[in-house]
């Protein structure tokens, strides 16, 4: 990548948050703005531990995002997700390095992420990323609503 193409990574801003559901839209990912999504839920959740909203940024605009969370002992990187003009081009690669870090800072050493079936290329990225698939754990949810 060229030097006005560097990829800077770090927390996003509250004021960035609209920017990041704009990724989610624009990458397929499903947004639900009535349930965990909307934007109260959001900013209540920057606001409790905002160094896990992580944005990659070309040129000062948000190319990708991921949302991270943690029980203390996995670190999840979840709705990760890149702008279809910048995918392919290591930016889903420097959100997974930066996730870990932020882990790794908290002490957390086990990093978990879920992917959907009908996403081969996530399978692949994680996968050369290090990343082992768990055929012994089946993953079970139960939801209030369609929204969550």
């Amino acid at each position: 990548m060229s030097p006005d193409k560097r990829i800077v990574v770090r927390p996003l801003e509250e004021s960035e948050i609209p920017a990041m559901v704009k990724v989610w839209r624009s990458s397929g990912l499903s947004y639900r703005p009535k349930g965990r999504d909307s934007p109260a839920r959001l900013r209540r959740q920057w606001r409790a531990d905002p160094e896990l909203f992580l944005g990659a940024f070309v040129n000062g605009k948000v190319a990708g995002v991921a949302l991270l969370s943690h029980d203390g002992r996995k670190g999840w990187i979840n709705r990760l997700a890149v702008m279809p003009e910048h995918q392919r081009k290591g930016i889903a690669r420097s959100l997974i390095a930066r996730s870990e870090q932020v882990f790794l800072k908290r002490g957390i050493r086990i990093f978990c992420v879920h992917i959907e079936a009908h996403s081969p290329a996530s399978m692949v990225l994680f996968a050369e990323s290090g990343y082992c698939r768990e055929d012994l754990i089946h993953y079970y949810t139960k939801r209030v609503s369609k929204e969550y």
